[in-house]
């Protein structure tokens, strides 16, 4: 009897190993679901979908983007860290991925073992932003119109609670000396409508987002705070160039999947996204809206991720962020 039971498991083993391959040489066979932490219409969703479109042909199933902002990025998350590890539940974290670790005092998932890394898609550049009406064309224009009139420049938008819009804000605030109060949203494009509508004076996103309402003089651009100048829009000037050599940040866009997801179907969407990120047309609509595209390994990613937890941790606890 024994020997039979013996038997029984084995081949009900061999039955499930079988059907384990099978499901990994045949993926994807249904659509895959690319969850975007934030709402619609902002920079991480921009990249998703100029993302998902491409992939959508190399793999041969539909992605469905899927919304799921609040909280800082972390409800959308914190869904893919509980989805089943078979390739079919991705997200696509900004760097608010990494800070969030430093700025919730409980996170429902572990940033560095719930999540497999497939790569970086892309880097985009942060633009300081004001509403027309605000009496200032650089940096050094809007510290004077703020402490001339405290009351009425007062506050900044952010996509929400520590993002790195929030902790961008923050250093600017630390060192502009400026009593602003931050406002968060629940996304990219909340915190645009608010900017355009005059609720709050000024914001910082991404040129993603930003950029066409910059273009269409909805918006004016003080300031990008990348190393250097975008050669989208070149007319703006780094912070650096404005005399805030210390206020560098660049908010990037990383692809990952479940923990514990099967390695070949890892490499087949790492090397399906790499493929999509190769094309001139990918290229062009990222690099259009201030985008560079980046496109490494897992194993390069996930040294970013364990190198920049710390760093933002770093700076979140400097200027005393806690998620609001």
């Amino acid at each position: 009897m024994r020997r039979f039971a013996f038997l029984g498991l084995a081949c009900g083993a061999a039955m499930l190993l079988s059907a384990a391959t099978d499901a990994q040489d045949t993926y994807p066979s249904r659509p895959i679901k690319l969850i975007v932490p934030f709402p619609a219409g902002g920079g991480t969703d921009i990249v998703g979908r100029i993302l998902g479109q491409r992939l959508h042909e190399s793999l041969g199933q539909p992605i469905v983007i899927d919304n799921r902002g609040g909280a800082g990025g972390t409800l959308g998350t914190a869904a893919v860290a509980k989805s089943a590890p078979d390739g079919y539940t991705l997200v696509l974290a900004p760097t608010s991925h990494v800070i969030n670790p430093s700025i919730y005092a409980k996170l429902p998932y572990d940033t560095e073992k719930d999540f497999a890394p497939i790569t970086m898609v892309a880097s985009v550049a942060i633009l300081m932003a004001v509403n027309p009406s605000v009496p200032a064309d650089s940096m050094r224009t809007f510290v004077e119109a703020a402490k001339a009139k405290p009351q009425a420049i007062s506050n900044y938008g952010s996509a929400g609670a520590g993002t790195v819009f929030h902790l961008t804000g923050e250093l600017f605030k630390q060192l502009s000396g400026l009593p602003l109060q931050h406002v968060p949203y629940r996304g990219g494009a909340p915190t645009i409508t608010a900017l355009l509508g005059g609720e709050i004076p000024l914001a910082f996103e991404t040129m993603l987002a930003l950029g066409p309402h910059v273009r269409a003089r909805t918006l004016r651009a003080l300031a990008i705070t990348s190393p250097k100048r975008s050669a989208t829009m070149p007319e703006i000037p780094t912070a650096t160039e404005a005399g805030f050599p210390s206020l560098v940040a660049e908010n990037s866009y990383a692809l990952f999947a479940p923990a514990g997801t099967p390695t070949p179907i890892l490499a087949r969407l790492h090397n399906a996204t790499i493929a999509a990120l190769a094309l001139p047309d990918v290229r062009d609509k990222l690099r259009e809206q201030g985008a560079e595209v980046v496109g490494n390994s897992p194993a390069e990613l996930a040294a970013y991720v364990a190198a920049e937890i710390p760093k933002w941790a770093a700076l979140a606890r400097q200027a005393g962020v806690k998620a609001e």
